[in-house]
């Protein structure tokens, strides 16, 4: 006679099935504890009081999202995206790079078709590139736009400088479509090789999220920064290996936040204190750098907003600021100078790039004792 198996109590089978679930979870690897690069020792500058400024090569009729980076072999590299239009199709993703003989001619790294390729879905343009170099790597991460407001955070790598990239791969970010996500700011190196990746939900009341990479790019992890009502993800810069600072994109707690613990959890700045509490700044774009002197340079746009990109210094990790040098101002109904980036070379040269009236990108060199007020 066939044994009969009992019938479970209703729902007894769904518990059954959870823990199970819950188990495996459990057994799987768990990431060891976060931690950032800590910043290098600060030291005293020798260079001369120095500002130099070009346009890059032109690659479209427009120009946007400027990402700056060097390469292994020192050379500074950038990429930014250009097309006919803020939104055209034709939108791609260009590289180059500066050399003894200038800027090389800008090389589209990412189109809409060769992403459309490799993602698999339907991608109406491309833009939002954000650089990393990793050793002898380079990383690219960049927002391909599917339809309906759909938004594909994609990754590809270089091992040659950027003379080839690998086909792009989505990570993803959420069980659900990413839906009005942004991506602006560069990551944090993490002292196991990983990075950290500030991103913005801009759906509904909106979020920041950080994403915990591995060296190879995998989300292992992530976060919620504290960021209500922001479109743009904040500057974040490590104080020390456990500490980090999220600067806002306005003059209010709207978006600051801070770490203590690798940034495993962020919590939101209160108004004693806060990071970045005394900076005049409008809801776009913020670059932020830690230079060789120790003190931070922050870049962005005091009211009215786009007409003036103007530079801020912090000797004390972020707690006040100092306005420094406005970079570029105008008062014509075509001013737009925003999206900067920064990076800084071994040389202790700072280098800042920014979209110039939507039209190009230009880039700036200069020094610290420029800075300063000194003249050249």
């Amino acid at each position: 006679m066939t044994p009969r198996w009992p019938i479970l109590p209703r729902g007894f089978a769904a518990l059954l099935c959870a823990a199970a679930f819950a188990a495996a979870f459990w057994r799987l690897p768990q990431p060891a504890a976060p931690a950032f690069v800590p910043p290098p020792p600060a030291t005293a500058s020798a260079l001369p009081a120095l500002f130099a400024a070009q346009m890059l090569p032109t690659a479209g009729a427009i120009a946007q999202t400027p990402s700056l980076i060097h390469l292994p072999d020192g050379r500074l590299a950038a990429a930014w995206a250009a097309g006919s239009a803020a939104e055209a199709t034709d939108l791609a993703i260009y590289f180059s790079t500066l050399g003894r003989a200038g800027w090389s001619e800008p090389q589209p790294i990412v189109t809409r078709e060769t992403a459309a390729g490799s993602l698999f879905a339907h991608i109406r343009r491309v833009g939002q590139p954000v650089l990393q170099a990793d050793g002898d790597g380079l990383h690219l991460w960049f927002i391909a736009f599917g339809i309906g407001g759909n938004t594909i955070l994609s990754h590809s790598q270089s091992s040659d400088g950027g003379s080839r990239w690998s086909a792009p791969r989505r990570l993803a970010t959420s069980p659900l479509a990413g839906f009005g996500t942004t991506l602006s700011a560069p990551p944090l190196p993490l002292a196991d090789g990983g990075r950290g990746l500030p991103l913005q939900r801009t759906l509904l009341a909106g979020h920041g999220e950080w994403l915990r990479l591995t060296a190879d790019g995998r989300i292992v992890d992530k976060a919620r920064l504290p960021s209500p009502g922001r479109r743009l993800p904040p500057a974040i810069v490590a104080i020390d290996q456990q500490r980090a600072i999220a600067l806002p994109g306005s003059g209010s707690q709207i978006g600051s936040a801070s770490t203590a613990n690798g940034g495993r959890l962020w919590q939101a700045g209160e108004a004693s204190g806060l990071p970045g509490a005394d900076l005049p700044l409008t809801d776009l774009p913020l670059a932020v750098l830690r230079l060789a002197s120790g003190r931070l340079l922050l870049a962005g746009n005091p009211p009215p907003g786009r007409k003036t990109l103007a530079l801020w210094l912090s000797a004390d990790n972020g707690q006040t600021w100092q306005a420094a040098r406005q970079v570029e101002s105008a008062s014509d109904s075509a001013a737009n100078f925003t999206a900067p980036a920064l990076a800084l070379g071994a040389d202790g040269r700072i280098h800042l790039a920014y979209a110039w009236r939507g039209q190009g990108i230009r880039y700036v060199t200069f020094s610290e004792a420029w800075l300063a007020g000194e003249r050249q």
